[in-house]
């Protein structure tokens, strides 16, 4: 019997009101459904209700809808553990039945140390002009033994790396280091001094922590969560680290196939589900991206599609959303063969893209231009076609 596909839900990340990129773009762009959350609270408050309100009107009124929130941040006194994690516990709790409340059931979050998301790179230049995001182990190298001046550093890295890093370092100027810190520190608010500090108290922090204890803190958060997820029907989707290895000396958890059914599995329940991010996952030197989707793919509630190309040492650019290691085309197939076993559609968004175009003259957020993205869920979206042949 021939499989019956039913279309998955085209979504595209916002910023809110003060985004370059405007919700008639993101009609124009072909979505339905926005991906968003509330910048303006600071992490770890609760997300008032009115506030909720207030952006789900703005959306419904351009004629879309809120799809995914993305995202809910974790405050760090609950990915450490500290003495006032239960009160950022019944905050958090708090903010999902707000949102529970206004309809808004998908959440995408993360529970990586400190930083959301690294890059040495914002505008590496493609062969075509665009430009793309890129981490690179030598500048990363640069920034950890040179800047940060982390304390036995050299352990974690190989030796050409170090030696290749230690090279380069005595060309840059500094400006060129100043760019760098800014770059890997894009998180982090505050004078330079007080970012360097404040990361190297982290790093200290979750040292003694280390990955274990870090795994079950995400268990506690989770265990914490789970009656209010379940009562409200909430899907609580976590993003993949970016990139999906240790960095600085910081432990990840949720990098590869294994750490994954670790999250599954600690906490076996229906709300504790994944956000498939290829390009997270793609990042990662022995990681399959198809091979984990398909041990995961019942808990797939929303999906980043987008794609990397790695050299030998680990490097990554943001590749063309078809192009690079990623296989998007098995990926696309799994994921609508799962999409056609859901009752509700799955969403997915085209995870960043190339600044081109027009772009390329314009000030926006790293990796979310217009066009670049555009031409990515174009493609996905032709590429789902071809895949399910439903139009």
């Amino acid at each position: 019997m021939e499989t019956k596909y039913k279309k998955l839900e085209q979504t595209w990340r916002w910023y809110g009101p003060n985004d370059p990129v405007s919700l008639q773009d993101v009609k124009q762009a072909g979505a339905t459904g926005i991906v968003t959350a509330l910048h303006h609270i600071p992490h770890g408050e609760v997300w008032p209700l009115a506030d909720i309100q207030e952006r789900k009107s703005i959306i419904e009124a351009a004629g879309l809808t809120w799809s995914v929130v993305e995202s809910v941040p974790v405050h760090e006194a609950i990915k450490t553990r500290r003495a006032d994690a239960d009160l950022f516990l019944e905050n958090y709790k708090t903010s999902l039945r707000n949102l529970s409340q206004c309809g808004i059931k998908t959440v995408c979050y993360n529970f990586m140390p400190v930083l959301d998301w690294t890059r040495t790179q914002l505008d590496l230049e493609m062969t075509d002009g665009s430009k793309a995001l890129y981490f690179n182990w030598i500048d990363l190298a640069i920034f950890d033994l040179y800047i940060l001046k982390r304390a036995g550093a050299e352990a974690d890295y190989a030796e050409s790396i170090l030696k290749r890093a230690k090279e380069k370092a005595a060309t840059l100027n500094q400006q060129q280091l100043d760019d760098l810190r800014i770059n890997v520190l894009m998180g982090i608010p505050n004078e330079k001094e007080i970012e360097l500090e404040t990361l190297r108290n982290s790093i200290n922090e979750y040292a003694a922590i280390g990955k274990k204890g870090l795994q079950e803190n995400l268990l506690y958060f989770l265990n914490a969560i789970a009656d209010v997820c379940t009562e409200e029907g909430i899907k609580m989707t976590i993003h993949p680290d970016d990139p999906p290895y240790p960095i600085l000396g910081l432990p990840r958890i949720a990098s590869t196939l294994e750490d994954f059914n670790y999250i599954i599995n600690g906490v076996n329940k229906a709300f504790n589900g994944v956000c498939f991010c290829t390009g997270s996952l793609g990042a990662g030197m022995s990681n399959n991206a198809l091979e984990i989707f398909n041990a995961v793919k019942e808990r797939v509630y929303f999906a980043h599609l987008r794609n990397v190309t790695k050299d030998e040492d680990g490097s990554f650019y943001e590749a063309d959303h078809l192009g690079g290691d990623v296989n998007m085309y098995e990926i696309m197939k799994a994921l609508s063969a799962e999409n056609a076993t859901r009752d509700k559609s799955i969403p997915f968004r085209p995870d960043h893209g190339h600044q081109m175009l027009d772009d390329l003259g314009k000030v926006t957020n790293p990796g979310y231009s217009a066009i670049g993205r555009l031409r990515g869920l174009a493609e996905l979206r032709g590429l789902e076609i071809g895949v399910t042949g439903n139009y």
